[in-house]
């Protein structure tokens, strides 16, 4: 089962990057579709149907997709701050991994 759920991660990546390569506008309109939260939601129900598990899975996604969205705001800006793939790419992780290790510091438990 593992193997099947690799490799339907593996099509839906790289469905999205041959789409987003010729439509950009429709490969940004499936990353933005939550299809791994979709595909690990229905995994991990028939896996073990523990519904407050998935439960606590959503609640737990729900707060922390805010907290990655500073990823993309060097990404979205590279031309515009004369930065190449990477080093936007880089400072983008650098903000998401500040904002989301905030929270696990500083948040709830």
């Amino acid at each position: 089962m593992t193997l099947v759920r690799g490799i339907i991660a593996g099509v839906v990546v790289i469905g999205v990057t041959e789409l987003s390569r010729r439509y950009p506008r429709a490969g940004a309109l499936l990353l933005t579709l939550p299809l791994v939260s979709i595909l690990a939601f229905i995994m991990a129900w028939t896996k073990h149907q523990d519904l407050p598990a998935v439960s606590r899975l959503a609640k737990e996604t729900l707060v922390l997709v805010p907290l990655g969205l500073p990823f993309f705001v060097p990404l979205a800006f590279a031309e515009r701050l004369n930065l190449g793939f990477w080093p936007a790419f880089s400072l983008g992780t650098l903000l998401a991994s500040i904002t989301i290790g905030l929270w696990l510091w500083l948040g709830p438990r």
